[in-house]
């Protein structure tokens, strides 16, 4: 069946094993990421991931059978980094990917060394625990272009129809210097905006909006660099026709945070 895509928070580092305030804000996040796979229409074979954590000169798959782990995050407790997520990669789906995605123009490369990020194993450790559906990550190019993004995700929209289901891992606010301020109107008007792009009926309509999301109300001070909110861009291309609706959203530290799915 064809899946949808969806575009989620990981929330902040390892948050889901943090004791104490800092570990329930995330409650509701955590909630709803152990519903996602209930909320599809089947399993998914598979799940491509575009990670905000992976940066590339070229679109890069990773190609790895058995991705390790990258633990990008620093000065969390030390049992954050015994954790572990062994699910199998997926280097034919990579190919697959990179076929259709140099049919559309796009350049890319393959990295069969790469490892799940944190972007990557902090919320599938919640989504799927027994880490069995295969992943395939997908980075970013880091000119953080957002019409180049959602074209990516334009030329991967096939892959929905082939049981994969394609997640965009980022966050709806990223303004690390701001996280913990308790202010709340500049993070809550962007998602405002930002849910009422992402809603809009006509595809054309939406893309357009998020090609140009910095012009939004209040964008860089929640976005001060974008590469969190370029996973939507690419959820939103392969999206095709497919209206979106918002799946979550909670205030953490006082900042609105929003989830979308598309189909």
């Amino acid at each position: 069946m064809r899946q949808p895509t969806i575009f989620i928070s990981h929330g902040g580092g390892p948050c889901f094993w943090l004791d104490g305030p800092s570990g329930r804000a995330f409650d509701g996040l955590k909630a709803y990421l152990s519903g996602l796979l209930a909320s599809l229409p089947e399993r998914p074979r598979a799940i491509l991931i575009v990670s905000a954590h992976w940066e590339e000169k070229r679109v890069t798959l990773g190609a790895a059978r058995a991705p390790g782990m990258i633990f990008d995050y620093y000065g969390f407790p030390e049992h954050t980094y015994r954790l572990s997520y062994p699910a199998p990669g997926a280097p034919e789906l990579a190919e697959q990917a990179r076929g259709l995605l140099a049919a559309a123009g796009v350049e890319t490369a393959l990295d069969a060394a790469r490892g799940f990020d944190h972007g990557v194993f902090v919320p599938m450790l919640i989504v799927d625990p027994g880490a069995t559906i295969p992943i395939l990550t997908l980075s970013l190019r880091d000119d953080l272009d957002p019409a180049f993004h959602i074209g990516v995700g334009a030329a991967l929209e096939p892959l929905r129809d082939e049981g994969v289901l394609i997640l965009g891992s980022g966050n709806s606010f990223h303004n690390l210097h701001t996280f913990f301020d308790g202010e709340a109107k500049a993070a809550a008007g962007f998602d405002a905006w930002l849910t009422e792009a992402a809603t809009k009926p006509s595809a054309e309509v939406r893309n357009a909006l998020l090609a140009q999301w910095s012009a939004a109300p209040f964008a860089r001070a929640c976005h001060p660099r974008e590469e969190h909110l370029l996973p939507l861009m690419v959820v939103a291309g392969a999206a095709g026709a497919d209206a979106g609706r918002r799946v979550f959203r909670d205030a953490v530290m006082s900042k609105a945070i929003s989830g979308f799915a598309f189909g």
